[in-house]
């Protein structure tokens, strides 16, 4: 397990973002609960609702989670050079976490600024194990 060692800090930002999901999912439960939404019925789709920016920011998270997973694996078994993959872990985390918070918040240009940051941190977790190759 030594060649995972220098990239601790990407695996520590793959537990978060599972802590991420799983406080979305409190959170998505505990507004449908509280909002006496009958589970297994769609959300309705309105911007206004909580209930729907809840559902809405889980599935954004879980649209880009296989990638992050993916490209984190990929870098790794590259041996991509860990400072690189774990800050571009790190800013795939932090715009994840951000895009949630301003999702909440029905702020939607920092909203779309906030995902477009972890994009950038997948793309650059990418080139990080494409570097490797090079």
């Amino acid at each position: 397990m030594e060649f995972i060692e220098p990239y601790n800090i990407t695996v520590l930002v793959m537990g978060l973002a599972g802590l991420t999901f799983f406080m979305q999912l409190v959170v998505l439960d505990v507004v449908g609960i509280t909002t006496k939404h009958t589970p297994g019925h769609p959300v309705e789709a309105d911007h206004n609702t909580f209930l729907f920016r809840a559902s809405r920011g889980l599935s954004n998270t879980n649209e880009s989670v296989a990638i992050f997973i993916l490209f984190a694996v990929f870098s790794v078994l590259s041996s991509a050079d860990p400072t690189w993959l774990n800050t571009s872990a790190l800013v795939y985390l932090a715009g994840r976490i951000a895009h949630m918070m301003f999702y909440y918040s029905n702020l939607k240009i920092l909203r779309s600024i906030s995902f477009a940051v972890s994009l950038v941190g997948l793309l650059a977790m990418f080139i990080s194990g494409l570097m490797s190759w090079l």
